[in-house]
């Protein structure tokens, strides 16, 4: 075969290290442009994204070249550069180390996509670690919470 062909839908999810709530209202949709402009220089799509103050749904049709780790690594690396090199918060911005990476079919696009895409919205009524953990359970996801849920207020 001479080409390769795929269909390959990711929805990650990362969160703020420490789950600090640095993600302005202001400056969030100049944020995932640029997530968006570092996907698509993976040769990959974005076909959703949102978040709230603290963390970030990102929807993409995958390249089939790119392995989820690296995509992340760079898309996190460079928005962190990105964020701090424009002074948009009082301190040194980083992710938290990790993310969620959660494959769909076709059939579930639209669906997954609207859910991103009304993040604000979902998290007036279900905090991040609901919505968290109900992701991993739903998908038959082994955690340690020790792990997921470290926040400004254990330091």
């Amino acid at each position: 075969m001479s080409k390769t062909y795929s269909q390959i839908y990711h929805h990650y999810v990362f969160a703020v290290q420490k789950r600090a709530m640095l993600i302005q209202p202001s400056w969030r949709n100049e944020l995932y442009k640029y997530m968006t402009g570092c996907i698509n220089n993976h040769q990959c799509k974005v076909m959703a994204i949102g978040g709230v103050a603290d963390h970030v749904h990102i929807l993409v049709s995958m390249h089939p070249a790119i392995s989820p780790s690296s995509l992340m690594a760079d898309v996190k690396r460079s928005s962190s550069l990105w964020i701090n090199e424009r002074h948009f918060v009082p301190c040194r911005f980083a992710w938290q180390e990790g993310f969620g990476a959660f494959s769909y079919a076709k059939s579930d696009i639209k669906n997954v996509a609207k859910y991103i895409e009304n993040q604000e919205e979902h998290h007036k009524k279900r905090g991040f670690r609901d919505e968290y953990l109900k992701i991993l359970k739903s998908f038959n996801i082994e955690y340690d919470e020790k792990y997921i849920f470290k926040s400004v207020l254990e330091e």
